[in-house]
C-alpha cells in the first residue's frame, strides 16, 4: 500500500500508521524518560527565581541576570510543553499523555505563583531609572522585550493580586479542556454508508469529506447525523462556552481593561478600529456573498440551498485524489518565487518527519503548526487524499512553520515568537501563491473553474465566515459584560440572526445549524478568529505585490518572516507593504472575490 495515500474510511489506530507518516518528536526528547528528567530539572531549578526578587531593580546588570535565568527556564518550559502537547494531540484518550499536560500545568501554576513579582517589579522601576537601564549595554538584547512588558503597566496588578490570578489560571481555563474532552473523546457520531456502500465512521475529520461529496442525500444525512450529537450535548456545550466567556470578562476586568475585546487586542497593539473596520467593510459587501450563494444554487441545479450544499465543488469533473507526495510537489512549485532557501527547507520538512499526516483514533481534529525555539516546526494534519482542500491546509500550515523557521534563525529567543495577527498572513499567503500557480499551469476549463471556485470559497470561508464569528464573539461578550448571561437560548438566537444576515434571504437555514456556535474550538481563544479575516486580506495584498514585483518585494516579504516578534505587528506589515489600519486591504480582497465570481459565472455559463 502506498503510505502517501490517506486512509479515506474509518480512522486507524496509531500503531497501524507507518512511522514515516508520523512526526519525529525524538528531536524534542528521545523518550518519555528524557521528558521526565527535564521536568524534574525544571522542578528543581525554578525556586531560584526568589534569589532575584530583591535585586532586579538595583542595576541593569541585575535585571539582565534575572532575564537570562528566566530565558533559560522559559526555553526548557517551552520544549516540555511542546512535547507534552503534541503527544496529547496524537491521542487525547491516552492517560499518560494527559498526565504530562496536567503535571506541567500544575507546575507552571506554582512557577507563576513564585514569579508573580516579575512583571510588577519591572513596572515599578521609576521612569528615569528605566530609561537609564534601556541605554545600558547590559540590556541591549532585551530592549524589545522590556518595552513590551512596560506597555502593560496600566494593566499589571500588585504582586499579591498577580499571585492570585496565577493561582487561578488553571481554573479559569477549564472550559477549554472540558470542550476538548467532550468533543474529541466522549462524543461519537456513528457511521454512514458512503456512495460506494462502504460503512464509514463519521468523525470531525470525515465530516468535511462527506460535505464535499456530489451525492446530496449523503451530504444531508452526514450533516444531520453530525449535529444530532451536538443536539444531545447542547446544554453542556452551552454552559462550557458561557463559562469561557465569563472567564474572559473576569480576566479583562481584573486587569482594568474596558472590555474583553480590548484586552484581547492589547497585546498586539491593535486598535479596536481595525476590528470595527473589518466588520463594517464586510457587512457592506454582504450582497456579493448573497450573489455567489445564488449562483451556487443555480449551478448545482437546486431549488433551495442549505448549509450542506456550500462545500461541494461546483465542478464535479475536477474532483481528484491527491497523494501526500503529489501535494508536496504542488506546494513547493507554487512557492518558488520565495527562493530556494525557503523551498528546500520546507520540502525537507514535508517529505521528512515534521508532519503527523493522517487521522487516527483519539487524535486531535483539524490541523496546526507548533514550534519551540531551536526545534522543528511540527505540523499536525488529518490529511485526506479525497479532500482537495487538505492540499491548501498543508500549504497553510507550512506557511506557519516556515514563519517559525525563519524567525528562529534570525531572532533571539525573546524576540522570535510572532503574534497570531501576523501568523495568519504568512499561512494564507502560501494559499494565495498555490492558487496562482495552479491557475497558471492549467488550460483545462473545468479545472480552472474548480480552482477559481476554490479561491472564492476560501475567501468566503476565511473573510466572510470568520468575520461572522468575530461579530458573534463581540455579541456574546457584550451580553456578559452588560450583566446578562449567554444561555443556550441566547447563544442560539444571536447566532441565528448572524446566519440570516450573512447567508441572505434565499438561503434555507436548518434549525440545527444554530448549534454550530457550540462546536467552534476557536471561541475558546477569545477574539482570535478576526485575525484570519485580516490575515487573508493582508496576504492577498502581499501575494499580489510579490508576484507582480521583483527582488525587493520578495526580500520585503522574507524580512517580514524573519522579523518574528521583534516589531509591533501593524508596523511589521506596513514595512512589508500593507497597511491594515486602513479598510483598503479588506476592500481589495472583497473586490477579488467579486471578480472571481464573475469569472466563475462566465466559465460555467
Amino acid at each position: 500500500m502506498d503510505s502517501s495515500l490517506s486512509p479515506v474510511s474509518s480512522p486507524s489506530s496509531r500503531s497501524e500508521i507507518p512511522v514515516e507518516d508520523t512526526w519525529d518528536l525524538s528531536l524534542l526528547f528521545p523518550d518519555a524518560a528524557a521528558w521526565e528528567s527535564a521536568f524534574q530539572e525544571l522542578t528543581q531549578r525554578y525556586p531560584a527565581y526568589a534569589n532575584y526578587k530583591d535585586s532586579m531593580q538595583k542595576s541593569a546588570e541585575a535585571l539582565r541576570d534575572l532575564l537570562e535565568f528566566d530565558k533559560e527556564l522559559d526555553q526548557l518550559t517551552e520544549r516540555l510543553y511542546h512535547f507534552a502537547s503534541l503527544r496529547a494531540s496524537e491521542d487525547s484518550s491516552d492517560d499518560a499523555n494527559l498526565q504530562r499536560i496536567g503535571r506541567l500545568q500544575n507546575l507552571l501554576t506554582r512557577i507563576g505563583d513564585l514569579t508573580s513579582f516579575f512583571t510588577p517589579g519591572i513596572q515599578a522601576i521609576d521612569d528615569d531609572t528605566f530609561h537609564a537601564f534601556m541605554q545600558d549595554p547590559a540590556l541591549v538584547e532585551w530592549k524589545t522585550k522590556l518595552r513590551k512588558i512596560r506597555r502593560f503597566k496600566p494593566h499589571t496588578l500588585t504582586q499579591q493580586e498577580e499571585r492570585l490570578l496565577a493561582l487561578g489560571a488553571a481554573s479559569t481555563g477549564a472550559a477549554r479542556e472540558i470542550f476538548s474532552q467532550l468533543t474529541n473523546v466522549d462524543m461519537h457520531f456513528g457511521t454512514l454508508r458512503d456512495e460506494k456502500g462502504n460503512e464509514v465512521e463519521l468523525t470531525h475529520g470525515s465530516f468535511s469529506s462527506f460535505l464535499n461529496k456530489q451525492n446530496r442525500e449523503l451530504r444531508k444525512n452526514a450533516f444531520h447525523q453530525y449535529y444530532r450529537e451536538f443536539e444531545e450535548h447542547k446544554y453542556t456545550l452551552a454552559a462550557s462556552l458561557a463559562g469561557s466567556v465569563k472567564a474572559d470578562v473576569f480576566r479583562a476586568r481584573a486587569r482594568n481593561y474596558q472590555s474583553a475585546r480590548e484586552a484581547a487586542l492589547f497585546p498586539d497593539n491593535v486598535p479596536v478600529t481595525v476590528y470595527n473596520n473589518l466588520v463594517s467593510t464586510v457587512r457592506d459587501h454582504l450582497p456579493a456573498l448573497h450573489r455567489y450563494l445564488d449562483l451556487r444554487k443555480r449551478l448545482l441545479g437546486l431549488d433551495t440551498l442549505h448549509h450542506y450544499d456550500t462545500y461541494v465543488p461546483l465542478v464535479a469533473e475536477a474532483q481528484t485524489v491527491t497523494s501526500w507526495d503529489r501535494a508536496v510537489d504542488q506546494i513547493i512549485a507554487s512557492l518558488a518565487p520565495l527562493g530556494t532557501e525557503y523551498t528546500s527547507m520546507l520540502e525537507q520538512g514535508l517529505r521528512g518527519r515534521w508532519c503527523d499526516r493522517y487521522e487516527t483514533k483519539g487524535k486531535r481534529s483539524g490541523a496546526f503548526s507548533s514550534s519551540s525555539y531551536g526545534n522543528p516546526p511540527y505540523i499536525l494534519m488529518n490529511y485526506k487524499a479525497d479532500v482537495f482542500s487538505d492540499v491548501y491546509t498543508m500549504a497553510h500550515e507550512a506557511g506557519h512553520s516556515m514563519h517559525s523557521w525563519f524567525a528562529q534563525n534570525h531572532q533571539t529567543f525573546q524576540d522570535y515568537d510572532y503574534p497570531i495577527f501576523t501568523a495568519e498572513v504568512a499561512s494564507t499567503f502560501n494559499e494565495e501563491l498555490l492558487t496562482h500557480h495552479l491557475l497558471k499551469n492549467t488550460t483545462d476549463r473545468a479545472m480552472r473553474a474548480f480552482l477559481i471556485n476554490r479561491q472564492i470559497d476560501d475567501i468566503r470561508g476565511t473573510l466572510f465566515r470568520q468575520t461572522m464569528f468575530a461579530e458573534f464573539e463581540t455579541i456574546i461578550h457584550n451580553i456578559e459584560e452588560s450583566g446578562e448571561s449567554p444561555t443556550l437560548s441566547t447563544l442560539r438566537s444571536e447566532y441565528r440572526k448572524l446566519l440570516d444576515a450573512y447567508f441572505g434571504p434565499d438561503f434555507v437555514i436548518d434549525e440545527v445549524l444554530e448549534l454550530e456556535c457550540l462546536r467552534i474550538p476557536h471561541f475558546y481563544s477569545a477574539f482570535y478568529v478576526y485575525k484570519y479575516a485580516t490575515g487573508i486580506s493582508a496576504a492577498i495584498s502581499l501575494a499580489h505585490r510579490v508576484l507582480s514585483g521583483g527582488q525587493k518585494e520578495t526580500e520585503d516579504y522574507l524580512a517580514f518572516l524573519k522579523s518574528g516578534g521583534s516589531r509591533e505587528p501593524l508596523d511589521t506589515l506596513k514595512t512589508a507593504g500593507v497597511d491594515m489600519t486602513s479598510p483598503q486591504p479588506i476592500s481589495d480582497a472583497l473586490a477579488l472575490f467579486n471578480r472571481r465570481v464573475d469569472e466563475l459565472e462566465e466559465l460555467l455559463a
